[in-house]
This record gives C-alpha cells, sequence and structure tokens, in this order.
C-alpha cells in the first residue's frame, strides 16, 4: 500500500482543486446531483439501520459506503470543494480565481440540493406508500430528527445557533480529513479505511452536515414534521453551510498548505566584493616594472 508524503499530498490536493473549476457548468451539476443522491441514500439507509435495530453505531458504521462509493466514482460534495479549491487558490493554480471558486460552489450547491431532495423525495413515497398511509417507524424518526435539529436549537436561542455552528465547523473537520484521505494512497482499500473512520465518526456524534440535511428536512417536511421550511433555512441549512466552510478551509485545508505546501528557493547571490576578491587571489602575479626601458 504506498502511502503519499504530506508534501506531495498538498500537490495532489491543489491540482484536484485546480481541476474542478475547469468543469462546464453541465459536468459540474451532474457531478453533485450524483454525489448528493449517494450520500443521502446512505443516510436513509443508516437512519433505517439505527431505527430498526435501536443501535445507533450501527447506523454509523455503515454510513460511510455512501460517501466512499461517490469519492471512488468522481463526484462532488460542496463540503470537499469548500477545502479543495480554496487550496488551489492559495496555490495560485492557473484559472483558479475567487469568481470561479463562487461560481462551482454555487453549481454544487444547486446540484446537491437536487440529488438530496430527490432522494427525499422518493424515500417520502417508500415510507408511506405513496403518501396513503403514516409513515413507518424510520419515516417518524427522521420527522423528529428534523424537528430536533430545527425548533429543538431555536428553543436556546443564540445558545443553540453557537452550538448548531460548533456542530458544523467539527462536521466538515471530520468530512474534508476524510476527503483528505482519499488522496493519501493510490491503493483502493486504503482509501476506504481512510474515508471511512473520519465519516464513521462525524456521523454517529451528530455533527451538521449540510448535504446530508438537505434530505433529512425536505423529507421531514414531506412526512409531516413540525417546523417550517424557515425553521429549516435559519436555524439549520444557512448556518450549516457556513460552519462546514469554516471547518473545512480553516481546520483542514489550511493548516496542510501552510504546513506542507512547497516553498520555491531563492538562489543565493554571489556578493560582488567577495567574487572580486576571489578572482584577484587566482589571478597569477606580475611583476612590478622599476623603471622606464633605456
Amino acid at each position: 500500500m504506498s502511502y503519499v508524503k504530506p508534501v506531495d499530498l498538498v500537490d495532489q490536493l491543489t491540482a484536484a482543486g485546480a481541476a474542478k473549476v475547469r468543469y462546464t457548468a453541465l459536468q459540474t451539476l451532474v457531478r453533485a446531483i450524483m454525489g448528493g443522491g449517494i450520500l443521502t441514500l446512505a443516510a436513509a439507509f443508516a437512519v433505517t439501520v439505527s431505527t430498526q435495530t435501536g443501535q445507533p453505531l450501527l447506523g454509523a458504521l455503515l454510513f460511510p459506503v455512501g460517501f466512499i462509493l461517490l469519492y471512488l466514482l468522481g463526484y462532488d460534495l460542496l463540503t470537499g470543494v469548500f477545502t479543495l479549491i480554496p487550496l488551489a487558490w492559495l496555490a495560485r493554480k492557473p484559472g483558479v480565481s475567487a469568481t470561479s471558486m463562487l461560481k462551482n460552489w454555487g453549481l454544487v450547491f444547486l446540484g446537491n440540493f437536487i440529488g438530496a431532495f430527490s432522494v427525499a423525495v422518493a424515500m417520502a413515497i417508500y415510507f408511506t406508500y405513496g403518501f396513503t398511509s403514516e409513515p413507518s417507524a424510520v419515516g417518524l424518526a427522521i420527522s423528529e430528527i428534523g424537528h430536533g435539529r430545527t425548533v429543538g436549537y431555536a428553543e436556546h436561542g443564540a445558545g443553540g445557533m453557537l452550538t448548531l455552528f460548533v456542530r458544523a465547523v467539527l462536521c466538515n473537520a471530520m468530512v474534508s480529513t476524510g476527503v483528505v484521505a482519499f488522496f493519501l494512497t493510490d491503493n483502493v482499500i486504503g482509501k476506504i479505511v481512510g474515508m471511512w473512520m473520519p465519516i464513521m465518526l462525524f456521523f454517529y456524534m451528530g455533527f451538521e452536515h449540510s448535504i446530508v440535511n438537505m434530505f433529512l428536512f425536505p423529507s421531514g417536511l414531506l412526512l409531516g414534521a413540525d417546523f417550517t421550511i424557515m425553521d429549516y433555512l435559519l436555524w439549520n441549512e444557512i448556518p450549516t453551510v457556513l460552519g462546514n466552510l469554516v471547518g473545512g478551509f480553516l481546520l483542514v485545508g489550511l493548516p496542510l498548505y501552510l504546513a506542507h505546501a512547497r516553498r520555491a528557493e531563492r538562489p543565493a547571490a554571489l556578493p560582488v566584493e567577495p567574487a572580486i576578491a576571489a578572482a584577484a587571489d587566482a589571478a597569477p602575479e606580475q611583476p612590478e616594472l622599476v623603471g622606464a626601458a633605456r
């Protein structure tokens, strides 16, 4: 199993970030739609396992399968590009600017939401037999998650908002570590193991992931949960996106760049005086002329 050294790792991360801004809008959207769909289907799977077995740890152990599959297939998540593209921008990669970075983030956000919302609709149909019956036990569990992570935060006011933001920061510190782990080796098994650990941690700890929430909260609303779209946006999605950005860039990307990015070495200039002195020392000694020729 080959290991990529940190200095080479940063080179790979910056190259990956630069590559993402060169995709067409259609390519970026497709990559993001598929990434959001696969991840949130895994979230539905994990909640199902946790609910039916009564073992949340088992759900957390299985959830990373979605994250691993989407990265092995080359799809994108907003949480990942929050780390990779700023690194490429810091490294001054050609074509990477503030404008291209924001454009990519906007397209990936939109694509992730389309993918996650599609899964939310499909799962709502699945949990209610096409909206002809009350939600199943798993559907009720998803509804409660949506209620607790919006109204539950709002009940604590500023403290609730701070808690939400911190959970979002910690979430992408782990998720982006999983993204980085993908580049730590060129061995598939090594990539799987490296990604599995931080993703399992974030899910079990209940940290806030903006794309997973794009599934959980629309699902809750479709299943009759007691919160509103504005509750979802103000007391979860918007602060979660901001926290994910801070966690991915400040806690993962920037430290790696500051610690391991290659620095161009300036050639040492030879001082003029020593150079002249060295030349003089090497020159043959000339005899002194005592007088003029007669």
